[in-house]
């Protein structure tokens, strides 16, 4: 299939973490021009720290004046999972830290980016949450995800319309080898490559009648009905 990703412009903040580097090469390969933001970007990248507005507004500036529009943004910028602390899983204070790095850091850049989008009637945001969003036992991982498919689907519904939409995409487990057993009450796993892949859709153009949504990789927690 031909997902129409030619010379579109995206920008991948995190896009050199585990799941946004297997992002950016996916993308590369259907022959979008790709823009990695992270707080280390490597060469050919930008600076960008989501908790830092005027590092966002920055980065989102840089973008547009050398490419001249951004067709796509994928956020997948949040600290790992691994980097919170378990001792500390209901401490208000660690919940606020994770909110505000995984899901207001979503809108903050998704704000920055909009508007151009808007402008030229097209454009694709997606951001990866977690399917932990539908799990009790941490309440963390749980409300930074949560917060983040809520966040999004309320852009999306602001949005409808316009040409652009905003969808989240769920991984379980992610490893790169993932087992086919899925555990009863939890969720699949998947490969980075895997949940790439239903990015790319996503920020083609082909995903045009999907907004709103919140795409499970790895099979959806086993045992539930309606999440």
């Amino acid at each position: 299939m031909d997902l129409d990703l030619e010379s579109r412009v995206v920008l991948v903040a995190g896009g050199r973490g585990c799941i946004g580097s297997a992002v950016v090469q996916r993308l590369r390969a259907e022959g979008a021009r790709v823009v990695v933001a992270s707080r280390n970007p490597g060469p050919g990248g930008v600076v960008l720290d989501l908790q830092d507005q005027d590092s966002i507004d920055a980065a989102v500036r840089g973008v547009l004046d050398e490419h001249g529009r951004i067709d796509g943004l994928v956020v997948s910028a949040a600290p790992s999972a691994r980097t919170l602390d378990p001792a500390r899983n209901s401490d208000p204070v660690q919940i606020a830290q994770a909110v505000d790095a995984k899901a207001l850091g979503f809108l903050r850049l998704a704000g920055a980016v909009v508007p151009a989008m808007q402008a030229a009637g097209f454009g694709r945001v997606v951001g990866i949450s977690g399917q932990n969003a539908y799990l009790t036992g941490n309440t963390t991982g749980a409300v930074r995800n949560a917060a983040l498919i809520i966040a999004a689907k309320n852009l999306a519904d602001e949005l409808a319309g316009s040409g652009v939409t905003v969808n989240t995409v769920n991984p379980g487990p992610v490893t790169d080898h993932p087992s086919v057993d899925v555990p009863r009450g939890g969720p699949g796993e998947s490969s980075p490559e895997q949940i790439a892949a239903v990015v790319t859709f996503l920020v083609s153009p082909v995903a045009a009648a999907v907004s709103g949504e919140a795409v499970a990789v790895g099979h959806r927690v086993r045992g539930v009905l309606a999440l």
